[in-house]
């Protein structure tokens, strides 16, 4: 059964795009919990992330660095944090969270509200900044 991140690979269900190649894909998390926070997933549908073979999660984490590096370069942060938790969609993927504070990663924290108009601003910045 397609999942959702599939469905956005796919083009059937619109993301704010980040950053693709034949293997991945980032886009701006729907409920982000800062300004620029991003998913990265790849194309090939697996549901836990430690499921996908050596090769393929390096390449992922590479593909996440480049990613990284563009969201530093786009949205004011002191680094980017990566959080793995994978229950809430079954399609293997890792958060990138643009961070001033440890308290940033807080999940029961108020989430910030975007517009879909600032959203796509982060994304085209963010993109911009794409190596």
């Amino acid at each position: 059964m397609a999942t959702i991140f599939s469905k956005i690979i796919g083009g059937e269900i619109p993301c704010h795009k980040v950053a693709e190649n034949d293997e991945f894909l980032a886009f701006l998390d729907i409920r982000p919990m800062a300004e620029g926070h991003t998913l990265v997933v790849p194309k090939q549908e697996t549901d836990y992330l430690f499921d996908l073979d050596d090769e393929l999660l390096g390449r992922m984490m590479a593909f996440a660095k480049r990613v990284a590096a563009a969201q530093r370069a786009a949205v004011p942060c002191l680094r980017i944090g990566l959080m793995v938790i994978g229950l809430e969609v079954p399609h293997a993927h890792v958060h990138l969270i643009p961070i001033r504070q440890e308290a940033d990663m807080n999940l029961s924290r108020k989430r910030p509200d975007f517009a879909p108009e600032e959203l796509a601003a982060i994304a085209a910045r963010i993109h911009d900044n794409w190596i």
